[in-house]
């Protein structure tokens, strides 16, 4: 029978409204809808709008006519509604310039992807390389005839620090004489050509070129607790690879890409591109880490006689040399190209006004930090963070070697645990804007420390106690050293990912409420003292532990209870800063 309804917005109708509208479509007989036809958004499970139509039209239409425009498109001869095909049909052409817009919107306008393409290739192959370095450096001074762990402070402190303190005088002088990119080619060429250098001359020939025989005599002149600095003499050219492979992410990749980088990319493109870079970076440790994986199991396909590390530090430089020749070869290719290019690189465009860097000496930097309760917290962080993982990486590498004393061995555990360290990063990445939305910033700057005191002190818990753990290493097919092991590698994973995704965040987010003057001298007094002294200070504790008691295994409760206390400061610097960050925040709103 024929009734007439008012329709308007049926997820606003109630069900007795609903009802009559759906009965009336199960009938063949004609329906009077008087009124006007507002947006129906849902039918069921089926989205579609019907038309908007003046409030005096009334119309008949039959069920034939009403469904295909409530529930889809259907052709027929019966037409008395055919605004509806042609709504849907304006509805799904909207839709599609709507996802098409939300594509375009995405993808990069030309002009930025002329250099973003390349730019991201050159960042790529610099971090490939540097995962291949850091994991070789590993195997070469931890696994070296007379080495161990013990070496790495020793090696961070009295090598890593007079080199890199030299070439900062070196790179100032060839910035004042040479243009950017001459000193790209000026410092990158010497790594690449010693890298190729070491794998084919220098590796082949260390008995020769390693002064054996005099440490030797000396070793047994001198205390036990000189072992660390007879064996960088002993194995010097190892010590030197070490070198150059910390160098290389300090020098390459911090330094000379991110400084290009920053010359041909504006501020807006760095904002929505740079993030971008950062999960590339943990594509290329994944990659990276399998390629160390894959060459170290070269050996098994090897003849006996042959010197299987020496093989794989080859395919490994190999590697390296054709990764960097790539990323010259890309970076001439945007010098010629790209660089000079008005379309792609704006240079008439301001970057904003370049601010004067505040810098602080260790007594000006000393003195702000103990005037500056919300400083001196946020410089605790920094601290604490260098020396737990300082402490606990060390004492790990000592135990990974005593799993795996066969380079190669070593060298296959060290790919997987690149690969691993990537892809948990990338996930706590995604996860890192999540919790800071839900939680806050407390609970963020919180997870970090917790991570490294739980899991390391579980690491020292199972060296300590090893012969408790038996009968759990038993019952997971393993033993309690590799249980040690694994357990230290998950601490390093999660420590170094929430570090990268929630701690520095974090770190940077509580300079935002300070004011001009705070922000800067604090920051600067960070610099002059936290960093320095969180990367050196866990490795001057270890210094003398070995020395005391001679060597790292001997030191480990000692290191337990350091780790406990370093957790214990940081988690209340942490509570503590997080109340005066909120307590800036809300100031800063209310002003």
């Amino acid at each position: 029978p024929s009734q007439s309804y008012q329709v308007y917005n049926i997820m606003k109708m109630r069900p007795p409204q609903i009802l009559p509208l759906i009965l009336a479509l199960q009938t063949n007989s004609a329906v009077a809808f008087t009124g006007s036809y507002s947006h129906v958004t849902s039918v069921g499970n089926v989205n579609r709008q019907i038309p908007y139509m003046p409030m005096s039209t009334s119309i008949t239409v039959s069920k034939k006519a009403v469904v295909p425009a409530v529930f889809g498109r259907q052709k027929d001869s019966f037409g008395r509604l055919n605004m509806s095909t042609v709504a849907t049909d304006e509805e799904e052409e909207t839709e599609k310039k709507s996802v098409w817009k939300k594509i375009k919107s995405i993808i990069p306008p030309a002009n930025e992807r002329k250099k973003l393409l390349p730019l991201g290739l050159i960042f790529f192959c610099n971090l490939f390389i540097y995962t291949i370095l850091r994991d070789t450096k590993d195997v070469l001074m931890v696994t070296a005839p007379g080495s161990g762990a013990e070496v790495i402070p020793f090696l961070k402190t009295y090598v890593n620090l007079p080199a890199a303190i030299g070439f900062t005088v070196l790179y100032s002088k060839l910035c004042n004489k040479m243009e950017q990119k001459d000193v790209f080619y000026t410092c990158t060429f010497p790594f690449l050509a010693f890298f190729s250098a070491f794998a084919m001359f220098i590796y082949p020939n260390v008995n020769v070129l390693h002064p054996n025989a005099l440490i030797d005599r000396l070793a047994g002149i001198l205390p036990l607790g000189f072992s660390a600095p007879l064996s960088i003499i002993r194995n010097w050219s190892y010590a030197l690879f070490y070198v150059m492979a910390e160098m290389w992410g300090s020098v390459v990749v911090s330094l000379l890409f991110w400084s290009f980088a920053n010359e041909i990319t504006s501020v807006d493109e760095a904002k929505k591109y740079y993030p971008l870079f950062g999960m590339g970076a943990n594509v290329a440790l994944i990659f990276s880490g399998q390629y160390v994986k894959w060459v170290s199991s070269i050996r098994k396909a090897l003849p006996p006689g042959v010197d299987a590390w020496g093989v794989s530090l080859k395919y490994l430089m190999g590697a390296v040399v054709a990764c960097g020749c790539s990323m010259l070869g890309l970076f001439s290719y945007m010098q010629r190209n790209i660089v000079n290019d008005p379309e792609s690189v704006d240079k008439t465009k301001k970057k904003g006004p370049k601010k004067a860097k505040v810098k602080m000496g260790m007594r000006e930097s000393a003195k702000f930090l103990m005037d500056s309760e919300y400083i001196r917290n946020l410089a605790t962080l920094v601290i604490s963070y260098g020396m737990c993982i300082n402490i606990v990486e060390v004492t790990w590498k000592s135990k990974l070697k005593m799993a795996f004393p066969n380079p190669n061995d070593y060298s296959t555990f060290m790919g997987n645990f690149s690969s691993a360290t990537g892809t948990v990063t990338l996930v706590m990445m995604l996860l890192g804007r999540s919790i800071f939305q839900k939680f806050g910033w407390r609970v963020a700057a919180l997870i970090t420390p917790t991570m490294i005191g739980v899991t390391g002190l579980a690491f020292f818990g199972l060296n300590m106690f090893s012969g408790l753990f038996e009968p759990v290493a038993g019952a997971l097919g393993t033993t309690p050293l590799m249980l040690a092991v694994l357990v230290g590698a998950a601490q390093n994973i999660l420590s170094k990912s929430s570090k990268y995704s929630l701690f520095d965040p974090c770190k940077e987010m509580a300079y935002i409420p300070l004011d001009q003057e705070s922000k800067t001298k604090g920051k600067a007094a960070v610099d002059v003292i936290g960093n320095p002294l969180g990367k050196s200070g866990g490795s001057f504790i270890q210094q003398i532990l070995i020395f005391l008691v001679g060597n790292l295994a001997m030191a480990t409760p000692y290191l337990a209870g350091i780790l406990g206390v370093l957790i214990y400061f940081w988690v209340k610097a942490a509570n503590s800063l997080a109340t005066k960050f909120d307590e800036a925040m809300v100031a800063v709103e209310e002003a």
